[in-house]
């Protein structure tokens, strides 16, 4: 066996020795110690298998992460999201432009849903059919395996999503239960009439009560109600049979051995079931969490987790661990709250709002970090809290009913030209879909939409976390007029908002509106700035003028005052809040221009729209 081979092998046993027991304690607090036991055998020999198929070149990102384990946290660090078919066509595509990432700055690439999904309609290829395979128009595992090489090699981290909540009715699961067999039966909530059902729904939210209302299906072929959360061809998985835990063990190490090294875990509040409850954000959730990530260390630890939990600040930290088990359990986790909350001051141009919400949320973990962005592939839904609205004097409801008419274009004076998405008649909840610069007033023709843009991706730059860049936004692309030409997209209009990528016009060098220098202007800071590194502590102020965000980030050399102006009219930050700082010095120089900060009696001013990113530089 070559030396290299046996270090390995070395540090793999090392590994299994350090965490296994952690494991079983896991495994005993969720499924009691009986089935503890059996289980992290199972595991065990699951991570053995995938360790000594791992590839040489994985084996030492393995090596070099543990080294660096802050490696997803530092300033240089920018996401990038798309579609590999609206991107580049196919995986081979997205590898040729892997040098347009790289000259952006990217250093993790999330493709959306690209494993094998089930024929349209198919929720955007979150119904997966082979977890094992990858979309055909796409191309095949070997170019996800060359893709993963080509931009490891570019210094790009790949992510995919991994649906936990559900697979597709056609999953080889479902058709085997469906086929009769009690093993894969065992592996989704099944039952034989409406009773338990019925218990379950008293109290579980609908998700898509336009055309998916209810969580259970009738499905003759099974002769049962199947649990069916998001879409009656998306069958929900029964966590609570230890055999599902090892089924995605073994996928997940699977793909990681193609070189994935982050895996969005979708739809990860729903997995676990318990009546009485609205069944998401249960405490076995993060222990399932838990567990497929200390076998994932085991084996692979260059991977990481991403919980997709949109949920409440009150239930979004569990996600990265509290208590004994603080940054154990995903890696990273979106701060949704965040993108909602920027949207809200822009249309209010107040931050009164923003600021209280943001400061409920705690610190995360130093060795977690926040996804932070502006834009996503979704719609936004507008998650204002009740508690957060009346606390700045704002009627809840009123709000959320504002924010969709502003955002729709139907409230007087507004820029945005959004789309309701998912009007709900019985609530009035409306969420909202439509691209960045269309929402930011670029469609409009407004003569503030350029700043907005960059001010919205300066917020979630300095903020605190990994931020991530949906594609198009960085060349301002606006609506696409055509998203319902496809019949397959004609009843979702969120895909007025994933248009495809105009190649001409990157190639061509047009940048009309200034949002492509722009934006790399504020990534390349962002790269030179060590107090954004995302282990250091994110504070919100409140506010002195009522139009500026101030987010103040703490670090050994001392701190850094991140200041967005979210109206359309100059603003100040006031002169108390350097003082406090310690920033009222011959050294204070704001990041964002190389240049002391324009001052007026100790305040610096700030442009319509502007964000300044002050510190001492002395």
């Amino acid at each position: 066996m070559p030396a290299t081979d046996a270090a390995a092998g070395e540090a793999f046993e090392s590994r299994l020795r350090a965490l296994l027991p952690d494991l079983q304690d896991t495994l005993a607090r969720v499924y009691g110690p009986e089935v503890a036991l059996p289980t992290t055998e199972r595991l065990a020999a699951i991570a053995r298998a995938a360790h000594d198929a791992r590839p040489a070149a994985l084996r030492a990102l393995d090596e070099q992460r543990l080294r660096t384990p802050d490696w997803f946290q530092k300033p240089g660090m920018v996401g990038y999201a798309a579609y590999a078919d609206r991107f580049a066509g196919t995986l081979a595509g997205v590898g040729e432009r892997a040098s347009y990432l790289r000259d952006l700055g990217v250093g993790y690439l999330h493709l959306m849903p690209l494993l094998t999904p089930r024929p349209a309609p198919n929720d955007g290829g979150y119904a997966v059919m082979d977890y094992r395979s990858v979309r055909a128009d796409l191309g095949t595992v070997d170019d996800l395996r060359d893709l993963a090489t080509t931009l490891r090699g570019e210094g790009i981290s790949l992510c995919l999503d991994l649906v936990l909540n559900h697979v597709a009715r056609e999953h080889e699961w479902a058709v085997a239960a469906r086929a009769g067999d009690p093993e894969k039966r065992a592996y989704f909530h099944v039952y034989d009439d409406r009773s338990v059902p019925d218990a379950f729904e008293a109290t579980l939210p609908e998700v898509f009560p336009d055309f998916a209302p209810g969580s259970f299906t009738w499905d003759d072929e099974l002769a049962g109600w199947v649990w069916t959360t998001f879409n009656d061809y998306q069958w929900d998985v029964d966590w609570s049979n230890p055999a599902v835990l090892c089924e995605y063990a073994d996928i997940i190490l699977g793909l990681a051995n193609l070189g994935v090294e982050v895996f969005r875990l979708d739809a990860i509040a729903f997995i676990w079931k318990r009546l009485g409850t609205d069944s998401q954000n249960q405490p076995e959730v993060h222990e399932l969490t838990r567990a497929l990530r200390t076998v994932a260390r085991i084996a692979a630890p260059a991977v990481l987790f991403k919980a997709e939990a949109i949920v409440g600040p009150a239930d979004l930290p569990a996600y990265l661990g509290v208590g004994r088990h603080r940054g154990r359990v995903s890696d990273l986790a979106y701060h949704n709250g965040l993108m909602v909350q920027v949207w809200s001051m822009l249309a209010t141009a107040d931050v009164a709002l923003t600021t209280r919400a943001l400061q409920q949320l705690p610190q995360p973990p130093s060795t977690t970090a926040w996804v932070t962005y502006a834009r996503c592939h979704d719609d936004i839904g507008w998650a204002i809290s009740d508690e957060d609205a009346s606390a700045v004097g704002l009627d809840p409801a009123a709000h959320r009913r504002f924010l969709s008419d502003w955002y729709s274009g139907a409230f007087p004076g507004s820029w945005a030209r959004g789309l309701v998405f998912q009007q709900n008649e019985a609530t009035g909840d409306r969420r909202i879909s439509g691209s960045l610069a269309s929402l930011a007033g670029l469609e409009a023709g407004d003569p503030g939409a350029t700043a907005r843009i960059l001010l919205a991706h300066a917020v979630v730059l300095s903020f605190g976390g990994l931020p991530v860049i949906w594609m198009g936004d960085e060349l301002g692309l606006t609506n696409d007029t055509g998203w319902a030409d496809d019949p397959a997209h004609a009843a979702d209009n969120r895909w007025v908002h994933r248009p495809r990528m105009p190649w001409p016009v990157v190639e061509s060098g047009a940048d009309p509106h200034g949002i492509v220098a722009g934006l790399r202007h504020l990534v390349d800071v962002r790269r030179s700035v060590p107090h954004l590194h995302a282990a250091s502590p994110t504070e919100v102020w409140d506010p002195r003028d009522p139009r500026v965000l101030l987010v103040v980030r703490r670090h050994p050399r001392g701190p850094l005052l991140a200041a967005a102006n979210a109206s359309g009219e100059e603003a100040w930050v006031a002169s108390d809040v350097l003082h406090w700082l310690g920033l009222h010095t011959d050294g204070l120089r704001d990041a964002l221009t190389g240049a002391p900060p324009e001052l007026h009696d100790g305040a610096v001013r700030l442009a319509p729209y502007a964000a300044t990113w002050l510190y001492d530089a002395g």
